[in-house]
């Protein structure tokens, strides 16, 4: 049940025994529908943040795993060139 108040253009919403003006109700309103949209907007940042985040963690095991595997062949590399300068190094010893 609306009526019309004081003020010329404004309207009083009865309720029980509570009486909110139109203009009220409707910044209130507005306040809820920008507090729906942000929370929507968050929802969204937050949907695209977690699928940033799985493929930051794809990117990084594939980096990490190719990493690992550089390391084995380096590490075998070093273990040819150290067997093969100690058998230099033997080979000179049996010159002197």
């Amino acid at each position: 049940m609306s009526s019309v108040g004081d003020l010329p253009g404004r309207y009083t919403l009865v309720m029980s025994d509570a009486a909110f003006s139109f203009d009220e109700f409707h910044a209130l309103e507005q306040k809820v529908l920008r507090a729906v949209e942000i929370v929507k907007r968050e929802r969204e940042a937050r949907t695209a943040a977690e699928a940033e985040v799985a493929t930051l963690k794809a990117e990084l095991a594939k980096v990490s795993s190719e990493a690992e595997a550089q390391v084995v062949t380096l590490n075998k590399e070093r273990d040819a060139i150290r067997q093969r300068v100690e058998s230099m190094l033997s080979q000179m010893d049996e010159l002197l």
